[in-house]
This record gives C-alpha cells, sequence and structure tokens, in this order.
C-alpha cells in the first residue's frame, strides 16, 4: 500500500495570479509559490545557502530561480542547484477548483537520509565547510548520529591520503573525546563533528584514490614488524587484513604498531602519537571503521620519516643498545636544560636505572620547560637556513609525544627505554631554539580547573584558519590535561598556557623567498 499523500490548500488562485509570487504558511512552513509559464511552482522560501528569502529572488527563463543574496542559481522544477551547493527543496502543486494544493508529504526515512547522505558527501567533495555543518544537522535531526557521519568521512577519505594517516584522522580522535565529554550540548557536538569532517575533507580535496593492495596472509607480529622495517607495505597490509579477517582487533594488533612505530625515531613523533589516536578513534566509532583507519596508519608509518638515520639523531641507535648501564638515581629537569640531542641521550642512559615513571616525569617536564622558554624570534627571523624553520607547532609535540609515550609503554612496559630515549630527542633537538632568560613564571596557572575549562572551551571558537594550527592546539590542551598529574605538571600546565596565547607565525614570505634564491644558488 502507497504512502498517503499530505496534500493541503495553501492559497486561492486569484491571491497568487495578483501578486505573481505568494508566500505562504501551511503547517508552519515558509513556502512561495510562483506564477510561471510552466504553471505554479512552489518551493521553501528560504535559500538553502543561508535562509534569504527566495520571494524576493529573481525568476528568469521561466523555472530558473536566483537568490539574490549570493547568486545561488536553481531549477525550479526539479529544486537542482545550478550553481552554489545545497538542493532546493520543491513541492507538487494541484489546481483545485479556485484553490492551489500543496503535497507536504516527506519522503520515506529512508529515502530521506540517503538523499542526506549524498548531500553530506557532496559537501565533504567540496570541503564547504559550512554545508558541512547544514547537512550535520539534518543528518542528526534524520535520527543518525554524528559519529556515524564521521565514520562515513573515515570511508570516503582513507584511500585518499597518498602518505597514509594525517593529523585529521588524530583530531578526530580528540573531537570525539570532546564530543561525548558535552553530551547535551547541541552546538558543541555539532562543532566537534564539523572540526574532525572538515579537516578530513581538506586534507583528501582534489585528490584521487590511492588503493591499498586486497591480499590477506596471517598476522604474525614479528613478520609485521620485520615488514614494516623493511617498508614493505603490501605485505604489511596484508598481515592488517589477514589479522582483520581472523576477528582480531585493534588491541590485538596494538603492540606489533607500537614496536613498529618505536623502532626508529620516526617522523618527529607523530608515529607513536597516530597508533594511539588510532585505537582511540576504533574504540568510539567501533569495527567498522578499523580496516581504513588501520589501513591509512600502517601506510603511513611506512612513509614516515626516519630520523635517527640522520647525524642529529643517530645517538639514539647507541643509546638504546647501552640502556641499562647507568644508575637508579632520576635527573631533574633542569638538569636537561640547554643540552643537545647527543647531550641528553647521554643523561638519559645515564639514569637508565631510574623509576621509568620518575625518569619519565623529568623527561616531561624537560619538554615544558622548552615550551615555556621558546625564544620567539626564531620565528620571526627571515635569516635562517633551512633546518633552522622552527616553531610553535613543534614544541609542542613535546607533550604529544610524552602522552603517547606515557600511554603505550604503561601498556607495554617493555617499551619504555624507546620512549624515554625518543623524549630526550625532542628534548635536545628543540633546546637550541629556548632561552633560559625568559620569565616562566609568567604563565604559571594559579587554579588548573578553570584555565583547562577556559582551555577547552576555547577549542570551540578557535578562530585559526588552517586546521594544521587548530589540531596541534587540541592535542596539546588534551595532552596536557592528562599529564598534568605528577611532579611536573605545574611545568606542562604553564608550557600550554604560554602556547595557547602564542601568536603563531604560520607564513614566512620573505625567509621562503630568500632560502629558495639561496638552494637554487648553491644547488641548481
Amino acid at each position: 500500500m502507497g504512502k498517503l499523500r499530505n496534500w493541503v490548500r495553501a492559497a486561492d488562485r486569484a491571491d497568487l495570479k495578483d501578486a505573481g509570487h505568494l508566500v505562504v504558511r501551511p503547517e508552519g512552513r515558509q513556502i512561495v509559490l510562483f506564477d510561471t509559464a510552466d504553471g505554479i511552482l512552489a518551493c521553501n522560501n528560504r535559500c538553502p545557502h543561508e535562509g534569504y528569502p527566495l520571494s524576493e529572488g529573481s525568476l528568469d527563463g521561466g523555472c530558473l530561480l536566483t537568490c539574490n543574496w549570493h547568486n545561488w542559481k536553481f531549477d525550479l522544477k526539479t529544486g537542482e542547484s545550478l550553481y552554489g551547493g545545497d538542493r532546493l527543496r520543491t513541492y507538487p502543486v494541484a489546481l483545485r477548483d479556485d484553490g492551489i494544493w500543496l503535497d507536504l508529504t516527506e519522503l520515506p526515512a529512508g529515502e530521506k537520509q540517503q538523499a542526506i547522505l549524498q548531500s553530506l558527501r557532496d559537501a565533504f567533495d567540496d570541503n564547504a565547510y559550512a554545508r558541512l555543518g547544514r547537512e550535520l544537522a539534518r543528518w542528526q535531526s534524520g535520527g543518525r548520529t554524528l559519529k556515524e557521519a564521521v565514520a562515513e568521512a573515515i570511508g570516503w577519505s582513507h584511500d585518499r591520503l597518498e602518505w597514509g594517516m594525517t593529523h585529521a584522522y588524530a583530531g578526530a580522535a580528540d573531537w570525539l573525546a570532546l564530543h561525548d565529554e558535552f553530551e547535551g550540548d547541541a552546538v558543541a557536538q555539532l562543532a566537534c563533528a564539523m572540526e574532525a569532517i572538515g579537516h578530513m575533507a581538506d586534507d583528501v580535496l582534489r585528490q584521487p584514490q590511492y588503493p591499498y593492495g586486497d591480499a590477506t596472509s596471517p598476522y604474525d607480529e614479528d613478520g609485521f614488524v620485520a615488514a614494516m622495517e623493511g617498508e614493505n607495505q603490501s605485505a604489511a597490509i596484508a598481515m592488517i587484513r589477514g589479522g582483520l579477517a581472523a576477528g582480531l582487533g585493534f588491541d590485538d594488533l596494538a603492540r606489533g604498531l607500537s614496536r613498529a612505530a618505536l623502532a626508529h625515531y620516526q617522523d618527529f613523533g607523530h608515529a607513536l602519537i597516530y597508533v594511539g589516536k588510532a585505537g582511540e578513534l576504533i574504540g568510539r566509532l567501533g569495527n567498522k571503521v578499523a580496516a581504513p583507519v588501520l589501513l591509512a596508519l600502517v601506510r603511513g608509518l611506512i612513509y614516515g620519516r626516519r630520523e635517527d638515520l640522520i647525524p642529529a639523531f643517530r645517538g639514539y641507535g647507541p643509546a638504546l643498545a647501552a640502556w641499562g648501564d647507568g644508575d637508579d638515581q632520576t635527573p631533574s629537569h633542569e638538569d636537561y636544560a640547554g643540552l643537545n640531542t647527543g647531550k641528553a641521550l647521554a643523561l638519559t642512559v645515564a639514569h637508565s636505572r631510574a623509576v621509568r615513571h620518575d625518569l619519565y616525569q623529568a623527561l616531561l617536564g624537560a619538554n615544558a620547560t622548552n615550551l615555556l622558554t621558546f625564544d620567539t624570534n626564531t620565528e620571526e627571523r627571515t635569516d635562517n637556513k633551512i633546518a633552522d624553520n622552527f616553531g610553535w607547532l613543534a614544541l609542542s609535540h613535546g607533550l604529544t609525544f610524552a602522552n603517547a609515550v606515557r600511554v603505550t609503554c604503561e601498556r607495554f612496559p617493555e617499551l619504555w627505554p624507546a620512549g624515554l630515549l625518543q623524549m630526550a630527542c625532542f628534548a635536545g633537538r628543540n633546546a637550541p631554539y629556548t632561552e633560559a632568560s625568559q620569565d616562566k613564571d609568567a604563565w604559571r596557572v594559579d587554579d588548573e580547573e578553570a584555565f583547562l575549562a577556559e582551555a577547552v572551551d576555547g577549542l570551540f571558537d578557535h578562530g585559526r584558519g588552517e586546521y594544521i594550527e587548530s589540531v596541534h592546539r587540541l592535542k596539546t590542551t588534551l595532552a596536557a590535561r592528562a599529564e598534568r598529574h605528577g611532579p611536573a605538571g605545574a611545568t606542562v600546565l604553564a608550557g600550554a598556557n604560554r602556547l595557547l596565547k602564542a601568536r603563531m607565525k604560520r607564513k614566512h614570505v620573505r625567509r621562503t623567498a630568500r632560502q629558495m634564491l639561496d638552494f637554487v644558488a648553491t644547488a641548481g
């Protein structure tokens, strides 16, 4: 049996004939009627762009309706958007005696949700932020959850990430954590979904697909780590697929992924951070996203830089081999002040029998102190070498990586030596860009809870144009909140306070122009 139609008498024919167009409000809706050469046509009066009245628009060529505020154009017969984005809702019209009747029947729930899903995908592919927000609101009003929309976006994006997992997925894990914290706050929850999905859309805009292999093979942890070490993407992907097919979940794969991430001082800490965030993402969204997230993660680990192979960090391997030769005394975070990478590694090995968490707190404090003492002249310079292009975002990784080390190594204690030594690499790498005379007390946090509440609230209206900047603020804020307990906690919060209030110079026009001229002059 077909669905009963909902025909409603909306107006008298004479009223429309006199005016040419007429706004009516049947059942609380605002609909505009147009008397055209093709008959009487009806549509929502509010433009789907920003809600301006289409009754004030222009009707040309019979059925071409233009919203005069932003020049969006619609086919009034079909509702198709000819210039703009969202479709326009149109209504069937019937003439009965002297009345104009409108069919207000809604689409079946399944069809309506499918239409919203397609519109959401269109907004995603266009990287249209405001439209994403509208479609997500419609998606939710249709009975679906915002988390389901984030899962859909992962499916749309994972095979368009040429070099694997990015900050977009890592940030999505943190945005979803806030989404769950702010249950009951519709605005905050929608903002979380918009930021998570918008970042993914930005990362894959106009990108083609980069398919993953379809082969499967039994998952073996040592074999998987060896495949990752050999940068054998096809073998590693096949084992991940085989593990998932055999019913393994992220928890079963986490140690192998963590071992691979910490096998090198890799990709400036992104590798280990991304492993943890991948697990959080799967935990919040379910097994539907396990394959796409893990495939993107593995690809990212394969392509990640291995910085311990360059001179600045070449001491990492020997330091790891010498682990356990030191004493059981714990250095203070002040002991790391000003040390280069080699000396920071040596100091850590010299106390490698100290209680792991105590040594962790010292290194955490050292990295937080680097945030507090950053010499901002470094970021303003235009005469430095490419190797010294350095800024706030690099410093923030000292905290986010530390958080990843603690969470991972508490779960897999055998990885503490690698994690701690890589924290020492961070401390030594960032130390040359600090100035000890900075006023550290200026950033002291007296009321932890008030500071964190304000910092988290600020994430929902961050005002940053680049996702790379806003996602670092997000991740650092949540990492600082998680690491505020313990001896280094006060320093961690002070460092985060300074970062969140910093002016970040993100585009270096003169510096880049000079460096490129110098590069071409010397290297051709």
